[in-house]
């Protein structure tokens, strides 16, 4: 049986703040949610940037980085995978499903902040390949 190839490779802008939690083992997890444009014409043959909103999981080591570093409006590129989730909607209203990004390496881009110090840019975020967990949940929400 041949096996497949599961991989994304993002570059694009963070649209808000990261979000970090720690899960009952200790694990971290941080979530970033990132805009890429997409060029394409419109009714009236003019080109457009339409934007595409991706979320993205960051596990671990790399993850602190991110909530450390980057906030809302950071270029960053994202090299990871796909994955599929379905979980049972707490309020009864039946099965969700959801496509997300899990990263398996991020790469803070920019240059030099607003006060002239530079910025994180163009250096991976520490943590590299790892393993990661199965699909969890927390609080009952899974991620």
């Amino acid at each position: 049986m041949a096996s497949g190839i599961n991989r994304v490779v993002l570059v694009g802008n963070l649209t808000r703040d990261p979000e970090m939690k720690h899960l009952p083992s200790g694990m971290a997890l941080c979530s970033l949610r990132i805009a890429v444009n997409t060029r394409r014409k419109d009714e009236s043959g003019e080109w457009t940037d339409r934007p595409n909103f991706f979320d993205v999981s960051v596990w671990g080591n790399q993850g602190e980085n991110c909530a450390t570093y980057l906030a809302k409006g950071r270029p960053v590129a994202i090299d990871g995978r796909l994955e599929w989730r379905e979980w049972e909607a707490t309020d009864g209203s039946g099965k969700r499903q959801a496509v997300q990004i899990v990263a398996d390496n991020v790469q803070f881009l920019g240059g030099r902040d607003s006060e002239g110090q530079p910025a994180q840019g163009g250096q991976p975020a520490q943590g590299g390949q790892q393993d990661f967990p199965a699909p969890l949940e927390a609080d009952g929400i899974p991620f």
